[in-house]
């Protein structure tokens, strides 16, 4: 124990010169030039032996300090990176779900709630989604740790498409391995597959519509300039039929028209007001005539006073005259259409057109405002609609910031609400 402790004295001794061997190379050799000098001896000797004390007792103006070895991280707690996980998914409206290798919940984000409800936690996907495709697709991706994709389309409660993907997440910092888990999202593209099939359907009714009428003017054409060429009756006749088709094509194009000019100003707000009440007294005027001819009479019921609205009243005169005229040739049973302007203190600005006709099946109410969409086809042609006004009255209302809302029974009759 003694050698091992001057052993370590004599390693302390040897670091210590070497921390100081200028200092007392420095002293050695001022001691010999002094000694050269003729300086005596003895006192070069003390002045020498007091230097090396100094410098070997002296604290070191450098010390070497160790290095501290990096201290390893703790290791992350996977669950708390799931729930700072799901704390950032919930912030998403689109739906989302993370599942582990055996396809069971482990969080869900409120929008998957809302869309699929609650699923039970630590239950399997299957126990809410049964589509064979994903469930085919989530197994290849815990299978392959590879992310994927399918489109997927719910039924109920209402018709939706999404686009369904699933990937691998790496937690890291973890033990955990990455495939561990894996996020399940659902990008909802409902309203696009919708607007492309508004789109195909209106290229296909619009050549329809317009390849009818045309047909119809060529075969009467052909006609007159054959079998009927001396009939003077007959060409009285189908002369009367080819100008019918040829306003019922300027009808349309007029509709397709004033439709494409309303889409382009959709965005942009009218900011002039409007008194309701005689712009319905003037649609009322105008179509006297027409419900005259229907025998059905027009009952305007109006406040006191203005009851006025930001719009513009063109588009506004377009609107009613559209759900008048309708309300007379559609509900011409009823024998009367009523039209009501309420404007109650503190409430919305409200015209209703109601008639007493045969009413519309509720399957078909929802679908009143598409392009082309009617509810008897020879009925709509046979009155000389179009198929468009109710969608020029959708688009004329959504740039007013307004609402139309339909209410029928069949057999009783259909109520049209304008809610400004």
């Amino acid at each position: 124990m003694r050698l091992q402790d001057e052993w370590l004295f004599l390693k302390k001794l040897a670091a210590r010169l070497r921390q100081e061997a200028a200092i007392l190379i420095l002293a050695t050799l001022i001691a010999i030039l002094a000694l050269v000098e003729g300086i005596n001896t003895a006192v070069v000797f003390w002045i020498w032996m007091v230097a090396m004390i100094v410098a070997l007792t002296r604290s070191p103006l450098v010390e070497k300090v160790e290095p501290l070895s990096p201290a390893a991280p703790a290791p992350a707690d996977p669950d708390a990176l799931l729930r700072t996980i799901s704390a950032g998914l919930a912030a998403l409206d689109m739906p989302v779900l993370i599942i582990d290798r055996e396809a069971s919940v482990v969080e869900q984000n409120p929008a998957a709630e809302k869309a699929f409800g609650a699923f039970p936690l630590n239950a399997h996907i299957s126990a809410k989604l049964r589509s064979p495709g994903m469930l085919d697709m989530v197994r290849e991706t815990i299978t392959t740790n590879a992310p994927n994709q399918i489109e997927h389309s719910e039924r109920l409660p209402s018709e939706r498409v999404y686009v369904v993907r699933i990937a691998p997440i790496d937690l890291p910092g973890t033990e955990i391995e990455p495939g561990a888990f894996f996020l399940l999202s659902f990008r909802d593209i409902s309203e696009l597959r919708h607007i492309d099939r508004m789109r195909s359907d209106f290229v296909a009714n619009a050549s329809h519509e317009l390849r009818t009428p045309l047909a119809s003017l060529r075969g009467f054409i052909e006609t007159i300039q054959g079998p009927a060429k001396a009939d003077m009756k007959a060409q009285e006749r189908f002369l009367g039929i080819m100008f019918d088709q040829t306003t019922r094509m300027s009808r349309l194009v007029d509709d397709l028209l004033s439709l494409s000019r309303l889409e382009l100003k959709s965005h942009i707000a009218p900011d002039q007001k409007v008194d309701l009440a005689p712009l319905l007294g003037h649609v009322r005027d105008a179509l006297l005539p027409l419900a005259g001819d229907l025998d059905v009479t027009i009952n305007l019921h109006l406040p006191p006073g203005k009851a006025e609205v930001l719009g513009d009243r063109d588009e506004l005169v377009q609107v009613f005259e559209n759900l008048i005229e309708n309300a007379c040739k559609y509900g011409q049973e009823g024998k009367m259409v009523e039209v009501s302007l309420l404007n109650e203190p503190g409430q919305a600005v409200e015209v209703i057109v109601s008639d007493r006709g045969p009413g519309i099946p509720a399957e078909h109410v929802p679908r009143l405002t598409e392009r082309f969409y009617r509810v008897n086809v020879e009925d709509s042609r046979s009155k000389k609609g179009t198929g468009l006004g109710l969608a020029i009255v959708k688009h004329i209302l959504t740039r007013h910031r307004a609402r139309l809302i339909v209410k029928s029974e069949v057999g009783k009759g259909t109520d049209f609400t304008v809610r400004f």
